[in-house]
């Protein structure tokens, strides 16, 4: 069973300052959509999100698939949020439980979205909705995480969740055009290397080559705050197109 500690960021881990932004920006998006409603997680993750909706949202449940790292978010949560193990294709809760179910950097890693999407609809009241946040496979220098499964780019996510009766909108995030100049000029060395295979696997092998190709870093928090970043919210693409702009996807599907 993998335990997804030696591909996650937790808190603590040093990481890029844009990474910092990307993590607080999609909480901040989420928290658009969730005040006053019954949230649930799925994939916390480093859970860094989990105290930032509780101030918005009536009520807050998470889990995720790994218990260390499920551990780890608890012992900074105590009894504020409840948190449980669970898989994202097997929820363990009932029918109509909840308005938003959120899911964030994580899709990839489940064997079968299909299975994902299908619980969605059962643990979502009428007029509920799934938020989904993603690296974006549509990109020429797109470098998949070790023991992903399948990315599902802007395209797919709409097929996803157009075929169980959700109507869905996808937005674009950060864009590559507007990157730093370093980031840019290396672009196509990354490529290269995604091509050979020289990637380190791991959070701390991919620690140097972060720091060459971001600059500052940073430690990652074990819970954000309002305000850490400046936020606007995400442009939204063309309904059933490839997205080959950004490097982050978000996508909201309402239950009809």
């Amino acid at each position: 069973m993998t335990d997804f500690i030696e591909v996650s960021e937790l808190a603590g881990d040093r990481v890029s300052a844009e990474q910092v932004e990307r993590l607080c920006h999609r909480y901040y998006w989420a928290g658009e959509h969730c005040r006053d409603k019954d949230l649930l997680e799925v994939a916390v993750g480093s859970g860094a999100g989990l105290g930032y909706l509780a101030g918005l949202a009536r009520s807050v449940a998470g889990g995720d698939y790994s218990q260390p790292i499920l551990d780890r978010v608890k012992a900074h949560y105590g009894d504020r949020i409840a948190l449980r193990e669970f898989d994202a294709q097997a929820m363990p809760f009932e029918d109509a439980s909840f308005d938003v179910v959120v899911m964030f950097e994580a899709l990839y890693f489940v064997p079968s979205p299909e299975r994902f999407a299908d619980e969605c609809r059962r643990v979502l009241r009428p007029g509920g909705e799934v938020l989904i946040a993603t690296a974006n496979p549509d990109l020429y220098d797109f470098n998949p995480a070790p023991h992903s499964s399948r990315y599902l780019g802007a395209r797919d996510l709409t097929r996803l969740f157009a075929a169980r009766g959700f109507s869905v909108c996808c937005y674009g995030y950060m864009r590559t055009d507007r990157a730093s100049i370093r980031q840019r000029v290396l672009r196509p060395v990354k490529k290269a290397a995604v091509a050979m295979n020289l990637i380190p696997k791991t959070m701390a092998g991919k620690a140097l080559l972060k720091r060459i190709v971001f600059g500052r870093m940073m430690e990652m928090p074990a819970e954000i705050a309002p305000g850490m970043v400046p936020y606007s919210p995400p442009g939204a693409l063309l309904p059933g197109q490839p997205d080959r702009i950004h490097k982050v996807v978000y996508c909201r599907a309402t239950l009809s």
